[in-house]
């Protein structure tokens, strides 16, 4: 079971939604923060931006910095290598499976509009934090942080409290939660952004369950309380949410969420 400080502010339901697929890469967020947001920014990007281009569809002013430096040319020969060797070995037959080989082609119209920086995210020299990402803005809550890069959160996760006067909502993903060590770090980061409130928690079933049935990794959201409203109250909604959380692998199940 999971400790209090992970369990959700109480939300009406009817402003929370998904945005993205209805699988992996799919997050549910706070209504009001399409109408607040004028830039994303996507730390961890593979080869999905789904989720960037639902956001832009309800809300066309929007443009998207996104940072992940394994996505270069050599990332895009392999896959696409990979993906025809599939292809004449009868791996991939469904017509969305073979229009995804030329995936390259919806990156490079989506990112014709927008920005992606091969840059790694870090503190040393070479790399970039969110201190160098956010000096460029104004202290308004106009953006839309998303972070999904595989542990490396940690190592940014502290720098939050420097720039949530420029967020409206965020959302991370957490790995390897059953670490004792990751544990603290959570919880540590949830107590200094007093700002931001937690109104959502999804497991990720990829990443698979402990001994105890808990998700190793989470998805969580976040508010900015000065910009969005949630009560005081924690919620007493069980998850995953019907209708609005689905499992990110799809043949297995969707993990459920218990509190102590």
């Amino acid at each position: 079971m999971f400790k209090s400080y992970l369990k959700p502010y109480k939300v009406n339901l009817n402003n929370l939604k998904r945005i993205g697929p209805i699988n992996d890469g799919g997050y549910v967020v706070h209504k009001k923060s399409l109408e607040l947001t004028k830039q994303i920014i996507t730390l961890g990007l593979n080869d999905d931006w789904e989720f960037e281009k639902h956001f832009i569809k309800l809300n066309k002013f929007v443009k998207v910095e996104a940072y992940d430096h394994t996505i270069n040319k050599k990332f895009w020969i392999k896959r696409f290598k990979k993906d025809i060797i599939d292809f004449f070995l009868f791996k991939k037959l469904k017509i969305n499976k073979i229009l995804d080989i030329f995936k390259y082609v919806d990156y490079y119209f989506f990112f014709k509009n927008h920005i992606h920086h091969l840059k790694k995210i870090g503190k040393s020299k070479r790399q970039i934090d969110l201190n160098k990402i956010f000096n460029k803005f104004t202290k308004n809550p106009s953006v839309f942080l998303k972070i999904d890069i595989e542990n490396s959160e940690y190592e940014v996760c502290n720098q939050v409290k420097n720039i949530s006067s420029y967020i409206n909502s965020l959302i991370i993903e957490f790995h390897d939660i059953d670490k004792l060590e990751n544990k603290k770090k959570i919880k540590k980061f949830i107590k200094e952004n007093k700002k931001l409130k937690l109104i959502h928690i999804h497991g990720n079933n990829y990443a698979g369950c402990d001994r105890f049935g808990d998700p190793k990794c989470i998805e969580l959201t976040f508010v900015n309380t000065d910009c969005i409203n949630v009560q005081k109250a924690l919620t007493n909604s069980k998850y995953p949410l019907i209708k609005l959380d689905y499992p990110n692998l799809k043949r297995r199940p969707d993990i459920s969420i218990k509190f102590d």
